[in-house]
C-alpha cells in the first residue's frame, strides 16, 4: 500500500501521517511507503516509510514524481485558507482549484484506480442559513474558497461517475484547536479561545458568547478521513460529498466545558468584543442534522466537554471508532 498526503506538514497533515506510522495499515493492507508533500517537511520521524516531497503542490513536475511509482490512497489536505485565498485570488485559484486539477488528472491515468480523500469545508454554503439545515442545502459560496471547493467536489462526482478516480470529499467545519494564528483562516478564533483558555492568559474574542459556529475536533477529524479512505463504493453512488456530523456550539458553551475542565476561575480572563461582520460569517451557524454521514459512519465528538479534551490532546480515546453520538 502507498499513500500520498498532501499538506503533510499543515495542522491536519502533521496528525494524519503520525495515525498513519502508528496504524501501519489502510484498507486491510500495510503501508509500505508513505509520500509526504508540502513546503516544507521538518520535524517527522526517521521513519523507513517515509517519502518526502519538499515544494509546492503547484509544480506539475513534483506531483509526477509522487505518482511515478504508483498510489493507492492519496489523501489532498493542502490548500490556501479562506481569508488568505479571498486577500490573494490568484494564489488561492492557483492552489485550491488548479493544481487539484492538475492532481485528479494525473490520478486519472493510474494504472489502478486511486481512492482520494478530499478535504472539502462548509465554506460552500455561504452565508444566509436557514434557521436548521440538513446535508442537501444547497451550496452557495460566499468566498472564493468555498466556490473552489465546490468546484473540486463537482469534478470529484464526474470522476467517479467515469470510473476514473475513487474520489469522496467530506466537508469538514472548524478544526480545533489549530497552533499559532490560524494560518490565514478568519476563524481561527476558535481554537485561539481553547488555547488561551488553557494556558490561563487573557482572550478578546471577536465574536459574542451567543455566537454559534459547527466544531469538530482533529483528532476526531482524522478519524473521519481514515474512515472516509477505508469503505468501498459503488461507481454508480448517487454523490461522494459527505457532510460531516458537528457539535453546534456556541462560545459560551464551549467556554462552559473550559471552566469544566480547567476551573470556572479562567472563566474571567474572557472577554468580548464582537466584530460584526466576522459573527455573520462565522456565528450565525444553525443547527445541522446529518443522517446520512453518520449512516455512513462519520460522527462528531459527542459533547462540549469531550470537544475539548480531544481538541487539546488531554486524553488518551479510541482511534476510528464507528459508533456515532445521538445526537447530529
Amino acid at each position: 500500500m502507498r499513500v500520498m498526503v498532501t499538506g503533510a506538514a499543515g495542522f491536519l497533515g502533521r496528525q494524519l501521517v503520525q495515525r498513519l506510522l502508528a496504524v501501519g495499515q489502510l484498507r486491510g493492507r500495510r503501508i509500505e511507503a508513505l509520500i509526504l508533500l508540502d513546503q516544507r517537511l521538518d520535524g517527522f520521524p526517521d521513519d523507513r516509510r517515509l517519502r518526502h516531497l519538499s515544494g509546492s503542490i503547484t509544480d506539475p513536475a513534483l506531483l509526477r514524481r509522487g505518482l511515478a511509482d504508483g498510489v493507492d490512497v492519496v489523501f489532498h489536505l493542502v490548500s490556501i485558507a479562506g481569508g488568505a485565498a479571498e486577500e490573494n485570488y490568484e494564489l488561492g485559484r492557483q492552489v485550491n482549484l488548479l493544481a487539484t486539477l492538475q492532481l485528479l488528472d494525473l490520478l486519472r491515468h493510474s494504472q489502478q484506480l486511486p481512492v482520494l480523500v478530499y478535504a472539502s469545508s462548509v465554506a460552500v454554503y455561504g452565508g444566509d442559513l436557514p434557521a436548521r439545515m440538513d446535508e442537501h442545502h444547497r451550496p452557495r459560496p460566499a468566498l472564493s474558497y468555498g466556490a473552489h471547493k465546490l468546484m473540486i467536489e463537482n469534478h470529484l462526482n464526474d470522476l467517479g461517475r467515469r470510473g476514473e478516480v475513487d474520489g469522496r470529499a467530506l466537508r469538514l467545519p472548524g478544526i480545533v484547536a489549530r497552533p499559532g494564528d490560524g494560518n490565514g483562516l478568519r476563524s481561527a478564533f476558535m481554537s485561539v479561545l481553547l488555547q488561551r483558555f488553557a494556558a490561563g492568559e487573557p482572550y478578546q474574542c471577536p465574536v459574542s458568547a451567543e455566537a454559534t459556529s459547527w466544531w469538530m475536533s482533529a483528532s476526531c477529524c482524522v478519524d473521519n478521513l481514515l474512515h472516509a479512505a477505508g469503505f468501498d463504493l459503488a461507481t454508480d453512488a448517487p454523490s461522494r460529498v459527505w457532510q460531516l456530523p458537528v457539535l453546534h456550539l456556541s462560545i459560551g458553551d464551549v467556554v462552559d466545558a473550559l471552566a469544566e475542565v480547567f476551573g470556572e476561575e479562567r472563566r474571567s480572563l474572557i472577554s468580548f468584543q464582537p466584530d460584526a461582520a466576522l459573527e455573520a460569517l462565522f456565528g450565525r451557524f444553525p443547527p445541522l442534522r446529518t443522517p446520512l454521514a453518520r449512516e455512513r459512519g462519520f460522527r462528531h465528538d459527542g459533547t462540549a466537554r469531550a470537544l475539548v479534551r480531544h481538541a487539546l490532546d488531554l486524553t488518551q480515546r479510541p482511534r476510528v471508532s464507528r459508533v456515532t453520538a445521538a445526537t447530529a
